[in-house]
């Protein structure tokens, strides 16, 4: 009967430890961390694609990594035409301020242009393939007026409005020319903020970047020519080069960051489309950084 006892205590002993390293493992595993070993000196690699419809993902993705101590530098993948201006603006104003204390590597994919563009030139360095299409520095909004038709099929609209310009851009009524004076003030004030901080970030003089800008797309060949891309390379090269610049001496390992909470319209439409839907309550179109042809 002891030996009987003994067995079986050393069995139950055995399948606690067993039971405890197992949820240890399983905790440390969700945690990311180990209380044992240093964390793994890794680059954080970021992804913007898609159209720019909100920023508060590659916010969220950029600070996390920026207070992560095991993070030694960050690659931007870019594979996005551009979209809303706030959004873009946003993500810029986060990577000028992460890039003084880590270094940053935009690589951009098979486009990277307008609003795509303007957030890589924060970046300390910016690589390309050299069939990239980029550039696009320019600013675009569209709209589409439908009198004739309604008026076609006997529909009629009214505007009650308070405000000169409440109204402007509505596709019921033909713009007036002091509609257009005024909407394209605005467009020209957004591109000037546009230019003036590609330049700014490149350390481009502004005269040569209105030259280069006007809304002119670029191969990646093309935009390293005229200082608009500073290396050829894919994304592998990318978070190679930023671990070398962040310091890294051994092999270089990435880490992406974790994917959002469950949504059933993002498993349903994909995440792009739930951001897209958002922008449907909107009555008018808004300025984007857009090429021209994607529109």
């Amino acid at each position: 009967m002891k030996s009987l006892s003994l067995w079986t205590g050393c069995l139950v002993t055995t399948l606690a430890v067993l039971f405890f390293l197992g949820l240890s493992g399983i905790v440390l595993a969700l945690l990311g961390k180990s209380i044992f070993f240093s964390p793994q000196e890794r680059v954080g690699v970021v992804e913007i694609k898609g159209l720019l419809t909100d920023s508060r993902t590659a916010i969220k993705q950029l600070d996390r990594y920026r207070d992560d101590d095991s993070i030694k530098a960050i690659v931007l993948r870019i594979n996005s035409p551009g979209g809303a201006v706030g959004p873009a603006q946003e993500i810029l104003r986060e990577v000028e301020k992460i890039r003084t204390k880590k270094k940053i590597v935009a690589s951009l994919g098979t486009v990277a242009a307008s609003g795509g563009y303007y957030i890589a030139s924060g970046a300390n360095l910016i690589m390309a393939n050299r069939g990239t299409i980029t550039g696009s520095i320019g600013v675009i909004m569209q709209f589409t007026n439908v009198e004739g038709l309604t008026k076609k099929i006997g529909l009629d609209f009214f505007n009650l409005k308070a405000g000169r310009y409440k109204d402007v851009g509505s596709p019921f009524r033909t713009m007036s020319p002091e509609d257009k004076a005024y909407l394209q003030g605005f467009l020209d004030n957004i591109y000037q903020q546009f230019v003036s901080d590609v330049a700014h970030n490149r350390k481009i003089p502004l005269a040569k970047l209105k030259n280069l800008a006007e809304g002119r797309i670029y191969t990646g060949e093309e935009a390293k020519q005229v200082g608009l891309v500073d290396e050829f390379g894919n994304l592998p090269d990318a978070i190679e080069r930023a671990g070398r610049l962040g310091g890294i001496k051994g092999k270089v390992k990435a880490v992406y960051a974790e994917k959002e909470g469950f949504s059933l319209l993002r498993l349903l439409l994909g995440q792009e489309t739930e951001e897209s839907l958002s922008n449907l309550s909107l009555p008018y179109p808004e300025p984007a950084f857009l090429p021209s042809w994607f529109k």
